[in-house]
């Protein structure tokens, strides 16, 4: 018997993980609630700009309505949930691969992102989340006045 070897599904199963045993103790729900449960992973991706950090996330056929993004204590949580049409007869279909359900998805933001500025657009499937990074301080230049 020959397996298959598939590393994209190996690193979903981490990914996977590692959120769940990151859910508690970051003001979070707990690993066994019903929340932190999830029928499918959108595929997201991070860039890094200059002033920003911009986050898109594919979410085809999910509703606006149905995406809820928060950000608490340096963690970014988008959970949401895909509707499907009620099909009683599944006759005539011969692959069915599109998920429905929920989703849920945590990120840990850097010590530069600017959680007040962050902004979401929902276009053509994709849901785009732009994070402000704090503007850096100057330093602070300091006269030094001599003895007359």
């Amino acid at each position: 018997m020959t397996t298959r070897y598939e590393p994209l599904s190996l690193l979903n199963l981490l990914q996977r993980e590692l959120e769940r045993s990151g859910e508690s103790g970051h003001g979070g729900p707990e690993p066994h609630s019903s929340a932190a449960t999830a029928e499918w992973t959108p595929a997201v991706d991070i860039k890094e700009e200059i002033d920003c950090y911009r986050l898109l996330a594919d979410l085809p056929g999910v509703s606006p309505d149905a995406i809820d993004v928060t950000m608490e204590n340096g963690i970014l949580t988008l959970r949401g949930e895909r509707v499907t049409e009620a099909r009683a007869n599944r006759e005539g279909y011969k692959r069915i691969e599109r998920v429905y359900g929920s989703f849920y998805r945590r990120f840990s933001l850097p010590d530069t992102a600017d959680a007040e500025g962050i902004a979401a657009r929902y276009t053509n499937g994709v849901l785009e989340i732009v994070i402000p990074k704090k503007t850096a301080r100057q330093p602070k230049k300091i006269v030094v006045v001599g003895e007359s």
